[in-house]
């Protein structure tokens, strides 16, 4: 079984600080903990921009900022920039991080409800950032809230305007989405091309049993206080306990974590991308 690639989603858009202490917002807070998490054991980290008043944003300034501070202190990760929709709906400013020329950018390739909000992705702006990631080279992984999304990102690689293998994240959890089950989980890793890789992103409660069975199932994991603020016993987590707690399941059930090169081998990132970003920031 090839090493388990541990994501850290940092920040997220909805959780504050009065939810949990411990949320990382400002460049240098998010910046603290990616260096924390990687010496933990994660390679990979998933960035939302906040701003001065904690609320989700796109300004470029913001996401140039914490890339500054991320890269300043762990220039090794992989830096996956959102693209996501709370933080406003202008074309052009979802598509920005991406031509920040990160090594992979998030893409939800469909439209769903989620509390207060739907998250609106129509096919004509999928199209659109399909092929932003066509023309940058960047690697997107494919958020997948319920299954017509795969079906989805496979229609635009059949048009050509993403290349495999492609690489998703199965969200299960979330309020108005498909359940957190290792059902359900089953049935999304048999759903998409036998070469892709795939990670799982349990929300609330979800996490830690979905992480346990994606480490059973040779899938990868991703843990952090966007997507779940508490440890299994209820207690307040961290990002850097989620990350240890994932590490130690791991271990004891005899997979080795990957390092930030050893992920980009088996996502198939080009290391000469590796630092692309630092010449736009």
């Amino acid at each position: 079984m090839e090493k388990l690639i541990i994501t850290t989603a940092l920040t997220g858009n909805v959780p504050t600080k009065k939810m949990n202490p411990s949320l990382p917002v400002t460049p240098e807070e998010i910046a603290r903990d990616v260096k924390a998490c990687a010496e933990a054991g994660s390679a990979l980290f998933h960035v939302h921009a906040r701003d001065t008043e904690e609320k989700p944003s796109l300004d470029p300034e913001i996401f140039k900022e914490i890339v500054r501070q991320i890269k300043k202190t762990s220039p090794d990760v992989i830096v996956q920039l959102s693209t996501g929709a709370r933080a406003g709906k202008d074309w052009e400013d979802r598509a920005f991080p991406v031509r920040l020329l990160p090594e992979m950018g998030s893409f939800t390739t469909g439209s769903n409800n989620l509390p207060g909000i739907i998250y609106e992705n129509s096919p004509q702006f999928i199209e659109f950032l399909a092929k932003v990631f066509q023309e940058t080279g960047v690697k997107p992984e494919i958020e997948v809230f319920e299954p017509g999304m795969i079906n989805n990102a496979l229609f635009l690689q059949k048009k050509g305007y993403l290349k495999g293998p492609l690489h998703f994240d199965f969200v299960q959890g979330a309020t108005g989405s498909m359940p957190g089950s290792v059902k359900n989980l089953l049935f999304l890793s048999e759903s998409i091309p036998a070469d892709a890789t795939w990670t799982v992103a349990g929300i609330g409660k979800n996490e830690i049993p979905l992480a346990t069975a994606a480490i059973l199932m040779g899938g990868h994991v991703r843990v952090g206080l966007e997507d779940n603020l508490h440890l299994p016993d209820g207690s307040q987590a961290s990002n850097v306990t989620l990350v240890e707690t994932v590490v130690r399941i791991a271990r004891e059930l005899g997979r080795e974590i990957a390092t930030p090169d050893e992920a980009r081998d088996i996502l198939g990132l080009p290391k000469e991308n590796k630092d692309r970003i630092l010449d736009m920031i």
